[in-house]
């Protein structure tokens, strides 16, 4: 079960911060093999001054409209997996909503099986093998 969180400016609507998050599905779906039911993504906006990026380090220019997407996957993906992840990403958030790719920015960490709950207090470690 990946869970994500998704940071950028204040100010986007909520058609543009579902396609956001679409987008981020569908690329986890098809890279990742991830469930379709198996979504949970957190968006944090932030004032310009709660948002402190550089410009053009690695990978830029970017903009405001610079979005930073952190995932955590319960099991590890191998670095083929990893890249052709990215590229689909920014593929899928060029078309909708219409991000450059220079405006992501991904991190991907893996935890064990012991580190996630999904709910009624027991640990998802049996479960995670087959999952996420």
């Amino acid at each position: 079960m990946p869970m994500s969180r998704i940071s950028l400016l204040k100010g986007k609507s909520p058609e543009y911060i579902r396609a956001l998050g679409d987008g981020l599905q569908r690329a986890m779906e098809e890279s990742f093999n991830v469930p379709k039911n198996d979504r949970f993504q957190l968006v944090h906006q932030h004032e310009p001054y709660e948002m402190m990026f550089d410009r053009s380090y690695e990978g830029g220019p970017r903009s405001d409209d610079f979005v930073l997407i952190a995932i955590t996957i319960g099991k590890p993906r191998s670095t083929e997996m990893k890249q052709a992840f990215y590229r689909r990403l920014v593929e899928l958030l060029a078309e909708s909503p219409g991000l450059r790719p220079e405006d992501v920015m991904v991190v991907v960490s893996s935890s064990q099986g012991d580190d996630w709950s999904f709910g009624g207090g027991r640990p998802a470690a049996s479960l995670l093998g087959a999952r996420s």
